[in-house]
Formats: structure tokens, sequence, C-alpha cells
């Protein structure tokens, strides 16, 4: 099996395993950290998740410095 195969299927198995996990996900408080930028107005909303950002890139960060640790 070629790699681009490979990584068309396991992009799939990951869309498919965020697909179940979806209503878990969407129950947490991610999204609606103290930090992330809210501003309402009459007709529109402004909403920046810059802290919801930070705490995702350090998860992540960890998780693939942990990969290629034990690799």
């Amino acid at each position: 099996m070629s790699t681009a195969s490979k990584v068309l299927i396991a992009i799939g198995v990951l869309c498919i395993i965020i697909g179940i996990l979806w209503p878990v996900i969407s129950k947490t408080p991610i999204g609606r950290l103290p930090g992330d930028i809210l501003i309402k107005r009459e007709n529109s909303t402004f909403y920046f998740p810059i802290m919801t950002s930070i705490v995702i890139s350090i998860v992540l960060s960890l998780i693939l410095f942990l990969f290629g640790r034990f690799r």
C-alpha cells in the first residue's frame, strides 16, 4: 500500500472518530475559556478564541513531543 493511501485512510478514520466524539466534545468548555474575546454589537458578533487556541497548541505540542520522544 502506498503512502498516499495510508494517509487518506488515516484522515478518514480520524474524521470518523471526531464525528463520533462530537456530541461529547461540544459539551466541554473548550471554546468558552476565560481569555477568549467575544464582542457583541447590535447586528454582529466577533469571536476570537485566543486562549482556546493557546491551550490546543500546547496540548498538540506535548502530544507530538511525546510521539517523537518514544519513537
